[in-house]
């Protein structure tokens, strides 16, 4: 008995090589036909760079522009606002300048009735204690008061001693005359006050205390 013959036949194998070099023409074909399709993808995009730069480049100017036209207007601000401070300084003593003159025109009142020979020593005294309330009365209106002195314990803060006296009525240190009022404005002194300090008993009372 004859086995069968199991061997491919000639032709087949020729049909197999002409099926793999078909499809390795396409597969070359697809390779190359897909690099083609991308150059047009990458002209464009090189085409686009330059474009985009020039936004870019658009933006960056536009952005310089809006930061010098800040400097500029917050610059006029600065100035502005410190021409509104120098005047406001240079004004700023005006209410009490008002309230001066007030006290003036009541003072020239004074001296004119001091020229009249029908005006008593006492209706012009009275005027001028009138200004003189009046003028204080301005002092305090803008937190200008007088500085305590007499009685009072000295303080180099606020006293300036002219002399130092011995006293039997004054402990030493105490303020027992005012030669010059002193002034305060608010927490600061404006003058301070010119006084005489007392240097306490004479030695002849301290001695008789002694025995």
């Amino acid at each position: 008995m004859k086995r069968a013959d199991t061997r491919p036949k000639g032709g087949g194998t020729q049909d197999n090589q002409t099926q793999t070099t078909a499809a390795h023409d396409e597969a070359l074909k697809a390779v190359q036909g897909g690099g083609a399709t991308e150059q047009p993808g990458e002209s464009g995009a090189a085409a686009a760079q330059p474009e985009s730069v020039e936004q870019l480049q658009q933006q960056l100017a536009d952005a310089k522009q809006e930061v010098l036209r800040a400097h500029a207007e917050l610059d006029n601000f600065r100035k502005r606002k410190q021409r509104e401070m120098d005047q406001e300084l240079k004004y700023a003593s005006l209410p009490l300048m008002r309230d001066l003159v007030s006290v003036l025109d009541n003072l020239q009142r004074a001296a004119e009735a001091a020229r009249n020979d029908q005006a008593s020593l006492e209706s012009l005294r009275n005027g001028v204690e009138m200004v003189i309330q009046q003028f204080v009365s301005v002092l305090a209106k803008y937190g200008c008061h007088g500085i305590e002195a007499v009685g009072a314990d000295f303080d180099p803060n606020v006293h300036e001693a002219i002399s130092h006296i011995p006293s039997e009525e004054h402990e030493a240190g105490k303020v027992i005359q005012e030669v010059a009022p002193g002034y305060r404005l608010h927490e600061r002194v404006v003058r301070p006050s010119n006084v005489v300090v007392s240097s306490g008993p004479p030695e002849d009372a301290q001695k008789g205390e002694a025995k």
